[in-house]
C-alpha cells in the first residue's frame, strides 16, 4: 500500500481494499488470520507515525506460516502477521511518469489458471514476475508486458495494462493469470467518470503495437505510460492525452489535492486517513 501526505495529513490509498484482498488471499491458502480488518489498519497507522514515515512510503502487510511443521500442509506452523513500512520513491522513476517507460514483451508466460490462485496476493506468485521483470532488464527494457498460456495479454510484472485506441480503453479481463488490481479499478472508473468507453476483453500482442497508447497500473507502479513495446513506439512514442488525464486525476486524488471519487465499488473512495 501507499501512504501520500495530505492537507488532512498522511493518507493511505485503498486501505480496505488492500486488507480485504489480504484478508481474501489467506482464506484461499487456509491461513486464518488472528485479526481483523480494522486491527490491521491500525497497525499500518501505528507504524508509519512511529517511525516518522509520511509522503510517498510503502506499507506491506503480510501473514504468514512461520518456523515450525516442515511439511506441505503447514500444520503446527504459527500463523505470524507483520506490518513493514519504508520510505519509498516513485518505483520506475519519477521522470518516466511524463516520459513514458520502454518495455519488451516476456518469453515467460504468466500461469494458467488453476495452477494457483491468480487472485490471490501471495509471495510465491512472485516467482514468476521476478523472471520477467529480469529478463526484461537484462534486455534493456524498464518493464515487460506478459502473456498468458493462451497467448493473450496478461499484465505487467506487477502492474496491469490499459490499451487505447481511437478514444477508447480496453484492458483484459481478470481471467486467473492475472491480478486484479485496485489501482486498476481507480483506473476504470476514473475513465467512465471522465466520459470515455472502456472495454473488458481478451487483448491480442499485436493490438499493443498499433495503439495509440498504452499505459500500466498499479499501487507501487502508479498510472505509468508506456513508450515503447519491443522497441516499436506506441502511438507518438510518448505520453499521450488520455493517459495524461487519467494519471493527473489519480495523483490528485491520492495527494489529497483533489475531491475523492466514491461509488458503490468504492475504487477510488478508500484515501484513508486518521485525520478525516
Amino acid at each position: 500500500m501507499r501512504c501520500y501526505q495530505t492537507p488532512k495529513g498522511p493518507a493511505i490509498v485503498h486501505l480496505h481494499g488492500h486488507l480485504r484482498r489480504l484478508l481474501d488471499s489467506c482464506k484461499m491458502y487456509r491461513i486464518e488470520v488472528p485479526y481483523t480488518a480494522e486491527q490491521l489498519a491500525t497497525a499500518c497507522f501505528d507504524v508509519i507515525e512511529a517511525n516518522g514515515l509520511t509522503n510517498g512510503c510503502y506499507i506491506r502487510p503480510m501473514v504468514l506460516r512461520g518456523y515450525g511443521a516442515v511439511g506441505m500442509d503447514g500444520k503446527g506452523s504459527p500463523i505470524e502477521t507483520y506490518v513493514p513500512a519504508w520510505e519509498w520513491g516513485a518505483y520506475l522513476g519519477a521522470d518516466a511518469f511524463a516520459t513514458g517507460i520502454d518495455c519488451g514483451t516476456a518469453s515467460w508466460s504468466r500461469p494458467a489458471p488453476n495452477t494457483f490462485p491468480g487472485m490471490a496476493k501471495a509471495a510465491g506468485n512472485y516467482n514468476n514476475a521476478q523472471l520477467i521483470k529480469m529478463e526484461a532488464q537484462a534486455n534493456g527494457f524498464v518493464e515487460a508486458v506478459a502473456l498468458g498460456t493462451d497467448g493473450m495479454v496478461s499484465e505487467g510484472s506487477g502492474q496491469n495494462i490499459f490499451v487505447v485506441r481511437d478514444g477508447e480503453l480496453l484492458t483484459p479481463p481478470i481471467n486467473g493469470s492475472n491480478l486484479q488490481g485496485l489501482t486498476r479499478s481507480c483506473a476504470m472508473q476514473l475513465a467512465e467518470e471522465a466520459g470515455l468507453r472502456l472495454r473488458v476483453e481478451p487483448v491480442p500482442r499485436e493490438a499493443l503495437y498499433v495503439a495509440d497508447e498504452l499505459f500500466f497500473t498499479g499501487t507501487a507502479t502508479e498510472v505509468m505510460p508506456i513508450r515503447s513495446l519491443d522497441r516499436i513506439p506506441i502511438g507518438d512514442g510518448k505520453r499521450g492525452p488520455i493517459t495524461e488525464r487519467i494519471q493527473t486525476r489519480y495523483q490528485d486524488i491520492i495527494n489529497g489535492r483533489a475531491d475523492d471519487v466514491v461509488d458503490e465499488l468504492g475504487c477510488v473512495g478508500t484515501l484513508s486517513s486518521r485525520y478525516t
